[in-house]
């Protein structure tokens, strides 16, 4: 064994010699030594199965048993992303830590109450927590605080990637710093993650206000050959069930992933549904066992426990038709391959997908891409003339090979979430001044982006009396309102976040179904819904409803319209593909055949030299080449001057509304710097949790510092108008 071996506890050298280690990784020792001769904080980047845990906790352990605290309170805090990785990972430090004897606590919804009082009364050990259960921790129990965490060496954040600039990521580190502010001294801060795009801005994360004392271990090599294949599909309303592109998948799925141990991510939970159905009808059909089952989040928690379980058992071959729920690091054993059917949304989510294969040493790990594109008729819109689904596919992968995945956005107001932090914060204190909620929320936290003026904006509307969340008592204490004592008392204010909003869209009277809102919504924007387009006419954000009437603009396209925000690099090089003249050899014939397809009528539509084709009379197709941010924005504005606007990946659908508007001098006056209006009336400016008990005007901001560009619009329209305009 090496030196970083000796350096660590003899209990956990006795339990490295019982597994059966030879010897460390090298990220391991590296870790052993960053963190026992040292103080600073930490990052550990390496592969899924790359051992980051191990790294982080064997020698924190070894820490906490040769210098055992002083103080009462939890030896080391785990914070985890999932109840099902915290029960996990729970069991895998108890077989560490019996020997030593340290008390590990898992802590969260399922976790018997006799537990969690039996921690409570006497904490110590290591305590493994989501970041709900400890927001209810500080607002149930705030003035223990600093009994309960006082003795803390080093709070482990997993997953550290997932949480990253998101609401959930603020409010963790919104109570990180609550925490240490509580305990009186800064508590060593190290991250575990697989995938993390800017190290500089995960630095950041982890210590904003020193984010170069944060040290960085990043695990060289050790990635598993990779087995790649993108399939085409061609679908179209004629299809029969058993010549669908769907059948065609799902039999494709059986015949290579039965007798192994396997995950496919299909999208939407109806897809899901829909494949797993698939699939157990072809078990059935053979007089095979079945072993593809589904696994959403709408499942009960007995059912994904029971098709996590069966995943972990080598006996038992299980394929999980999933969504994002197995994406992240729970525990399930090594899987064969890994299925993507449809385009993904990141290159950052489709690697930590990967990473699931690959995990045993000497086997590959293995991709099967799946695009399914539609069958083109002469009235087939030109967003699926040019395969976007298929492109996007092809993009993502190659930057995948590359190294390459999205950074965190930068900052962003958070007002949703400041809210959020203001109310825990006087349910932590039984009230708080404005000026202290200002210093620890803004001033020592997450939102220093909100000046003061913003902030008082924020506790007026609050302390409105139809909003009702907070009042000021007579010495000037803020206190909970009548509605804000309400709202912190049930369980769900516990998470930030929420799933996207289903609005009902509603036309003539009838409704049509519902669709989840997470982009930009306005009047007189087009969107895709069950296979038809729809002008939007009204957006009711109290109600959730969009009422729209049907569009005059032709056949819609069938990929587009998805929720989703897609990143200004991934549209750059979906255009460098689009332009090139190449095939990936990862792609089968059906795939190059699409891919050939879309080239050619990129060419006819004039793209390859100019932003802008006329579609038809008053009907343009504008190629942004920009992501859903800078796309968005630029829609908005169109939307605005007369224009119904469709954005889809780098590319605008507008439609002028009467013969006067000419779109050449209404993109030349906006790269000039004229006039614009983003937000009209009825502008969905509500997305987060706690948008609805803003104003109009604190909507906007936070919308402009994080959903649209506005500073990038004078750019985008001259990159448009230099080419020339194809008629």
């Amino acid at each position: 064994m090496t030196q970083a071996f000796e350096k660590l506890a003899r209990p956990i050298q006795k339990w490295i010699r019982a597994q059966g280690w030879q010897e460390l990784r090298h990220i391991q020792s590296q870790a052993v030594h960053a963190i026992v001769s040292g103080e600073a904080d930490l990052i550990i980047a390496a592969t899924t199965a790359g051992g980051k845990t191990e790294a982080a906790l064997l020698p924190l352990i070894s820490q906490v048993l040769d210098d055992p605290a002083q103080l009462g309170g939890f030896d080391l805090l785990y914070i985890g992303p999932l109840k099902a990785l915290i029960t996990d990972q729970a069991g895998r430090l108890e077989d560490i830590c019996r020997e030593a004897e340290l008390p590990v606590t898992p802590w969260h919804g399922d976790v018997s109450a006799s537990v969690k009082t039996r921690a409570l009364k006497s904490p110590r050990g290591i305590l493994l927590i989501t970041p709900e259960s400890l927001e209810a921790m500080f607002i149930r129990r705030g003035l223990e605080i600093p009994r309960l965490f006082g003795a803390t060496r080093a709070i482990i954040i997993d997953e550290l990637h997932t949480v990253l600039d998101s609401e959930r990521g603020v409010q963790m580190r919104s109570l990180l710093t609550r925490m240490e502010l509580a305990v009186g001294h800064p508590i060593r801060r190290i991250g575990l993650s697989a995938t993390l795009g800017d190290m500089k801005l995960a630095r950041a994360y982890l210590r904003p206000d020193d984010p170069a004392s944060v040290d960085l271990l990043e695990a060289e090599g050790g990635e598993a050959e990779l087995l790649l294949q993108l399939r085409g599909y061609i679908s179209d309303d004629q299809d029969t069930e058993t010549a669908s592109a769907t059948r065609q998948i799902a039999s494709h799925l059986f015949k290579h992933l039965r007798g192994s141990d396997n995950l496919v991510f299909a999208g939407s939970r109806q897809s899901v549904e829909i494949y797993a159905d698939q699939l157990r009808d072809l078990c059935e059909d053979e007089r095979l066992p079945q072993e593809f089952y589904p696994h959403h989040a709408s499942l009960s928690r007995d059912h994904r426990d029971f098709v996590e379980r069966r995943l972990k058992d080598g006996s038992k071959p299980t394929t999980a038709i999933c969504t994002s729920t197995l994406e992240l690091g729970i525990d399930i054993g090594d899987v064969a391959c890994v299925a993507q059917i449809g385009a993904p949304f990141s290159v950052a989510s489709l690697r930590q997908r990967l990473g699931r294969s690959g995990r045993r040493a000497g086997q590959p790990a293995v991709l099967r891409q799946y695009a399914v594109e539609t069958r083109l008729t002469p009235e087939s819109n030109y967003i699926d003339r040019l395969r976007l689904g298929l492109i996007r596919a092809v993009a993502m992968i190659d930057l995948l090979l590359e190294g390459w995945c999205e950074p965190p956005k930068a900052q962003a107001l958070h007002l949703s979430t400041l809210v959020h932090q203001i109310l825990s914060v006087i349910a932590e204190r039984g009230g708080a001044s404005a000026g202290r909620l200002y210093r620890v929320l803004c001033q020592e936290g997450p939102f220093k982006a909100v000046e003061t003026p913003v902030f008082m904006d924020v506790l007026r509307a609050l302390g409105d009396p139809e909003t009702g969340l907070i009042e000021q008592s007579d010495d000037g204490l803020l206190l909970l309102g009548r509605v804000g004592e309400k709202l912190v008392e049930h369980y769900s204010f516990y998470a930030v976040f929420q799933t996207p909003e289903e609005y009902r869209l509603i036309s003539g009277g009838k409704e049509l179904g519902t669709l989840p809102i997470v982009n930009v919504m306005a009047p007189g924007m087009m969107i895709i819904f069950s296979g038809r387009r729809w002008v939007i006419q009204e957006v009711d954000d109290r109600d959730k409803v969009i009422m729209v009437t049907p569009s005059k603009g032709g056949t819609p396209p069938i990929f587009g319209g998805d929720p989703g925000d897609i990143h200004n690099v991934v549209i750059e090089r979906m255009f460098k593909v689009l332009e090139g003249d190449d095939a990936p050899t990862y792609m089968d014939q059906t795939a190059r055949d699409l891919l050939d397809e879309a080239r050619r009528y990129y060419a006819e539509l004039g793209f390859a030299t100019s932003s802008i084709s006329a579609l038809s009379e008053r009907s343009y197709a504008i190629a942004t080449r920009v992501g859903t941010v800078k796309t968005t924005t630029l829609a908005l504005v169109l939307r605005g001057l007369g224009f119904a606007v469709e954005t889809h990946d780098g590319f605008v659908s507008v439609v002028a509304q009467d013969e006067t508007t000419d779109l050449k001098s209404v993109l030349q006056g906006i790269a000039s710097g004229g006039e614009i209006e983003l937000f009209r009336d009825q502008t969905n400016l509500i997305f987060e949790k706690f948008h609805p008990y803003l104003t109009r005007d604190l909507l906007e901001a936070d919308a402009l510092s994080a959903r649209v560009d506005q500073s990038s619009l004078e750019k985008v329209c001259r990159e448009i108008i230099q080419d020339p305009f194809i008629e």
